[in-house]
């Protein structure tokens, strides 16, 4: 039998739609919308949300009718809640069988987002304490006025940055920048993060929904294979780091998290 006479399921915008309760989806004009949310409000981070985005940014990649993506949260928060210095609850709990399938999980999180061949748009409406490098892995970065973003989960919650951030954060905010990030919880506002260049436009909250619909637009005025090449291109040296680096830092983070 050839490649081409191989039935392979057909991933639609109907088939995982519906499928995530961390995740309100519409889309309209060929543009994907992805609304993180828990019960209707700001996303509180858990291994639940850990799981769905996992899953959906596969289920993204694979649907050929999405030409752009916006990512964005609910209210007035991208993502929580920050943890207490020293206090994560999952610090020194683990057990290697009950670590494996976040280890699994956190093996592909990111490397979905990054093959998603449609340009992404992140629309980050407030803070964003809890896994910040998902919006900043985004082709065009928006925040609003009052975002600030910071890693309150790992080094400051007595867990090894293994899971990306060891990866984007010195990469995207310089090293010396990016380690002290990580090593000291550092608030970074959104007029810091413009001048760093993690964040393109800094918005007004009720502005901010509006313009990154509008660069989706813009982005679609292009030709299909145009954008998914572009995407492809723009993102070839994160998906390298990702497969050198990130399993090992995950290990690293596993190890650090077992029972004593």
């Amino acid at each position: 039998m050839s490649m081409s006479q191989i039935e392979r399921p057909e991933t639609t915008f109907d088939t995982y739609k519906d499928l995530f309760k961390t995740i309100r989806m519409r889309r309209e004009e060929g543009i994907l919308e992805m609304q993180l949310h828990t019960d209707g409000g700001p996303l509180r981070w858990s291994l639940l949300a850990h799981n769905e985005l996992e899953r959906a940014f596969l289920e993204v990649g694979r649907d050929p009718a999405t030409g752009v993506v916006i990512l964005t949260g609910t209210g007035d928060e991208f993502c929580g809640p920050a943890i207490e210095p020293g206090k994560h609850p999952n610090r020194n709990i683990m057990t290697p069988e009950t670590y494996d399938p976040i280890f699994w999980e956190s093996k592909q999180l990111l490397p979905h987002l990054l093959s998603i061949e449609a340009p992404v748009i992140s629309a980050i409406n407030g803070p964003a304490v809890r896994h910040a490098e998902i919006p900043l892995l985004a082709d065009i970065v928006l925040a609003t006025d009052d975002t600030f973003l910071q890693d309150t989960a790992h080094y400051p919650g007595g867990m090894v940055p293994g899971d990306g951030m060891h990866i984007v954060m010195p990469l995207l905010m310089g090293f010396n920048r990016g380690r002290y990030f990580l090593l000291t919880g550092q608030k970074v506002s959104a007029a810091e993060a413009h001048s760093m260049g993690l964040v393109n436009e800094v918005l007004p909250r009720a502005a901010l929904k509006d313009r990154a619909w509008e660069l989706a637009r813009q982005l679609m005025l292009q030709p299909r294979l145009v954008r998914r090449y572009t995407r492809i291109a723009l993102t070839e040296e994160l998906r390298s780091r990702m497969q050198g680096l990130l399993g090992y830092g995950l290990a690293l983070e596993g190890m650090a998290r077992m029972k004593s």
